[in-house]
């Protein structure tokens, strides 16, 4: 449908972020509107947090309580795991996706459930549970309307809370038109969500078991939260008589007075409004009703091991961090690998089965680590992650000789003033064309700056050399 996304079908490793970047930014428009939507609510944002005075120090006491979470981990799980059990829930643990699939899978099986209503689960999208039930023949609806848009049209989220922010209203609206029967040419966006609803109110009364995601697991209580704007999550677990909740291990904090601080802060974070609409406690079943939570680990626990890199699991995934990322805005969510994208995705997936190119997609502005909720220090963390990748030898593009000629450049000052002096003049003599070839992908988008006729150096020389 759009020439700027990329289906689930496609491979994101086979090509590098630069070669993905280049599908979504033929669409010039498609890029300045798309940039300046996620501007927005970084500006959105900016005002919600600085009508609250206490906000940094609610930043600091949740980054240390989660770091304090990670820190203390298995006691944290078993105490959560332990009082869900009190409160008559059936609590699962995945080491894996594989795992994570086989026992929903399971749990449907054995009950005879044949259509599951999901309301938004980044979890699922990272075990890829939708196509594993389908191949089992359990039909899954996405009753997120982000979520849902993506389900009809054969593509993974590019933002994990806005997740169709790269689809314009017309778009949608052809697809609707196409797959749920709206008005032709209609793109309106009331109309859109009404229809969006009234094609979905069937999917909710006819299916036979709900899932959602789980925004803070509570030790202390053994509950759950869960976050939401369009209550759909409510709406599927109520009207079902099994609620299946899937988590990731780094979703515990210790205590209800931890989770509402969370609260406070993600939606401000996210999309710049003091809360979500909805926020649910899940603290036992219904009678009559079953109740399942699934703990995942799936690769944390290894990455957890690494101090450097452990910080990255404080995150509570608001989406702050794409938001005001210059290079997330541009080049679109679809062009990073990983399910999660932008600056935080990246760093999750920093593990050996990245392809490594995605950890260039930074300027190092450090503008996510200024924004983030709980402190996540995303500029050193991406850092210690490039340097990962080049001590196994694995670096893109032609990074491997480039940089190190840049590295013996840089080192000398004969020689600096040498690349200084032969880059002057090859600017003044070559043709604009030929300048912008030579400057490769950065110069073909932008005009290159004018060559001043001496180098600061030289100019403090002269002027103040004395």
């Amino acid at each position: 449908m759009s020439d700027s996304t990329i289906s689930n079908s496609a491979k994101p490793n086979s090509s590098s972020h630069a070669q993905r970047v280049e599908i979504f930014i033929k669409n010039e428009e498609r890029v300045d509107w798309h940039s300046k939507a996620l501007l927005n609510l970084r500006d959105k944002r900016d005002l919600q947090t600085q009508s609250v005075a206490e906000w940094e120090k609610m930043r600091e006491t949740a980054s240390q309580m989660k770091l304090n979470v990670l820190s203390n981990l298995p006691k944290y799980l078993a105490q959560f795991a332990d009082n869900c059990e009190q409160n008559g829930m059936l609590v699962h643990w995945a080491e894996d996706d594989k795992e994570h699939n086989e026992i929903v899978a399971k749990i449907l099986q054995d009950r005879k459930k044949t259509k599951l209503i999901k309301s938004k689960s980044m979890l699922t999208e990272e075990c890829k549970l939708v196509p594993h039930l389908e191949s089992l023949g359990i039909e899954c609806i996405e009753s997120d309307l982000g979520e849902r848009i993506l389900q009809l049209n054969g593509e993974r989220p590019s933002h994990i809370v806005v997740p169709a922010i790269h689809l314009k209203k017309e778009e949608v609206g052809e697809l609707f038109h196409e797959k749920i029967g709206s008005a032709k040419g209609a793109s309106d966006p009331t109309y859109l969500t009404h229809a969006a609803r009234a094609s979905l109110r069937n999917d909710f009364l006819t299916a036979d078991a709900a899932m959602t995601g789980v925004n803070m697991a509570i030790a202390e209580d053994g509950a759950f939260v869960v976050c939401t704007n369009e209550g759909n999550a409510d709406m599927g677990v109520h009207l079902t008589d099994l609620h299946i909740a899937v988590m990731g291990v780094d979703k515990i904090v210790p205590n209800a007075n931890a989770a509402a601080l969370l609260m406070r802060m993600l939606a401000r974070s996210a999309i710049g409004q003091p809360s979500t609409s909805y926020n649910s406690v899940f603290g036992a079943p219904r009678e009559g009703c079953e109740m399942h939570i699934v703990i995942v680990d799936n690769g944390r626990s290894k990455r957890l091991q690494d101090p450097k890199h452990a910080e990255v699991y404080k995150c509570i995934r608001c989406g702050s961090c794409m938001n005001t990322c210059p290079v997330y805005r541009r080049s679109g969510g679809h062009s990073y690998e990983y399910f999660i994208p932008g600056p935080i995705g990246l760093e999750i997936n920093a593990n050996d089965e990245s392809s490594g190119s995605d950890a260039w997609a930074c300027t190092m502005c450090g503008s996510f680590s200024n924004v983030c909720p709980v402190k996540v220090p995303l500029h050193k963390t991406i850092m210690y992650h490039r340097e990962q990748i080049a001590t196994r030898g694995d670096l893109p593009y032609a990074k491997p000789w480039y940089m190190p000629a840049t590295a013996a450049v840089l080192k000398s000052s004969k020689r600096l003033n040498s690349a200084m002096t032969i880059t002057k003049i090859g600017m003044r003599i070559l043709p604009k064309p030929m300048q912008k070839i030579m400057a490769g992908g950065w110069g073909r988008s932008r005009d290159l700056p004018r060559i001043p006729e001496q180098s600061f150096e030289s100019w403090y020389a002269k002027n103040r050399g004395g």
